[in-house]
């Protein structure tokens, strides 16, 4: 149908589809992504790519901790090398300045730039200054993510997100970062998923630190969004000339069939994955839905903290990857229902670009306040090879393309959408599925940290290049 962005797959030649290495990566004439001000980058995470976990001054954090833990992640594997990105970044600058990417998110590690006692590091501060001030210099547009998830092990010694006290070490954190880069960084987000980090972390222990309790989820939760709403107004004073904003993971549930059960199931499946973040940013209240899930969780709120966390926000980042068809579970909740015969990723994902397009002009409806957004994750992993010297990744090309239509159907819609990161530049550490899932537009060879410019990024690149001969 025409609305429905997996067709543009069919305006790949059929080269393409077989893998040939010619077709151009070019958007329909009437795309919104030939508009000069929206924004193409790419985007990393701090822990997936630096590496130098014990150099200069960089302290502990609970990915060093978990990924050290016998059956945590895949292979044994740890951030402790991972893409050296800490050694050769001055390289890796360049490579994304070579592919015409006009932005990068990035996020600073927070056991590199301080202490136990929040004493700056400036080994840990000087890294991240050399870093930003070679990008502007190449005219890169920085977004910069203050916690991609690496908390200091010595907080989560002392209860982690469980404890209040840590959304307040946060803003210490937050003024000494934007007291330090103020003039480097042109969008800050103060954390990257929450949902991730307290259902993941502390939910069902998927993730650091290895938590597994619907209470623990809820309370780290309500202390995340607090730690944002505090960073905010900090953030605001310290560096007045930058975006401020907050980025989060979203999830597509559809029902598994038209029953009222059924539905219900989607409708719960989005508050848990979606409303629960949104809602107190944009409306200040929890969805009263989500301890119909949950019952018994809901977290303790003190005066004031639903007014400091809904503070207005300049931006918001949105994550998407897949969609989840589910069924009722018979009780109060949902269950996971696959569907056979779709095409999924290789984490097992389906694809599903409609689920962004779907989300995103919902949201417009929800929130009256909805704040402009920029993609700042969107991406697939696949078995990437190097053949020849060169990576032809002929899936994520057509993931890519699909999903950018589906930001444009967006657009066309009115969603004030004003930019996309791919996720990820390069290879990286796939957190508890550690160095087999490939998500970058660069190949990474761990053994040599040797580059290899996937075709993926070539046909961005030659997009990039044709739209700036445009303007």
């Amino acid at each position: 149908m025409a609305n429905d962005a997996s067709a543009v797959f069919d305006t790949l030649s059929p080269a393409v589809s077989k893998g040939s290495l010619a077709d151009p990566f070019t958007p329909p004439a009437d795309s919104a992504l030939w508009r000069k001000n929206f924004l193409l980058g790419a985007a990393t995470a701090s822990y997936q790519i630096e590496g130098a976990v014990d150099e200069d001054g960089r302290l502990p954090s609970i990915w060093d901790t978990f990924s050290a833990k016998p059956g945590k992640v895949l292979a044994g594997d740890t951030g402790a090398v991972a893409c050296d990105h800490y050694h050769r970044w001055e390289a890796d600058i360049e490579m994304l300045a070579s592919l015409g990417l006009e932005g990068y998110r990035l996020s600073i590690a927070w056991p590199r730039v301080m202490d136990a006692a929040g004493v700056p590091n400036r080994k840990g501060l000087d890294f991240y200054k050399r870093l930003l001030n070679r990008l502007k210099e190449k005219g890169i547009t920085t977004f910069v993510t203050l916690y991609h998830w690496d908390l200091p092990q010595h907080l989560e010694d002392r209860g982690g997100w469980l404890n209040r006290d840590t959304a307040y070490r946060f803003a210490d954190y937050a003024d000494l970062m934007s007291r330090e880069l103020a003039g480097t960084v042109d969008a800050w987000a103060t954390l990257n998923e929450p949902w991730c980090s307290a259902y993941l972390g502390y939910g069902n222990g998927h993730h650091a630190p290895g938590l597994a309790n619907d209470r623990f989820a809820t309370q780290a939760m309500h202390h995340l969004l607090l730690a944002h709403g505090l960073a905010v107004p900090v953030l605001r004073v310290n560096d007045p000339a930058s975006q401020k904003g907050i980025v989060a993971n979203i999830g597509r549930g559809t029902p598994n069939s038209d029953s009222a059960a059924d539905q219900r199931a989607a409708h719960l499946f989005e508050v848990q994955h979606n409303a629960w973040i949104l809602d107190p940013l944009l409306k200040g209240a929890y969805p009263q839905d989500l301890f119909e899930l949950w019952p018994g969780t809901e977290p303790l709120v003190l005066d004031g903290d639903m007014e400091t966390i809904s503070a207005p926000l300049d931006f918001l980042g949105i994550n998407y990857y897949f969609r989840t068809n589910v069924a009722s579970d018979g009780a109060h909740g949902f269950r996971d229902v696959p569907l056979e015969g779709v095409e999924r990723t290789q984490m097992g994902w389906e694809v599903y670009p409609d689920g962004l397009r779907d989300l995103l002009t919902g949201f417009k409806k929800t929130y009256h306040n909805l704040p402009p957004i920029y993609i700042t994750e969107n991406g697939m992993a696949s078995d990437d090879q190097v053949t020849d010297g060169h990576v032809d990744d002929t899936q994520r090309i057509s993931f890519l393309k699909r999903h950018l239509a589906a930001v444009d159907q967006a657009i066309k819609a009115g969603v004030d959408i004003r930019g996309y990161f791919l996720w990820s530049l390069m290879d990286n550490f796939e957190w508890a599925f550690g160095y087999e899932r490939r998500f970058g537009v660069v190949h990474v060879d761990y053994s040599t940290q040797k580059r290899t410019v996937k075709r993926s990024a070539e046909l961005v690149a030659k997009f990039l290049k044709e739209r700036k001969a445009r303007a």
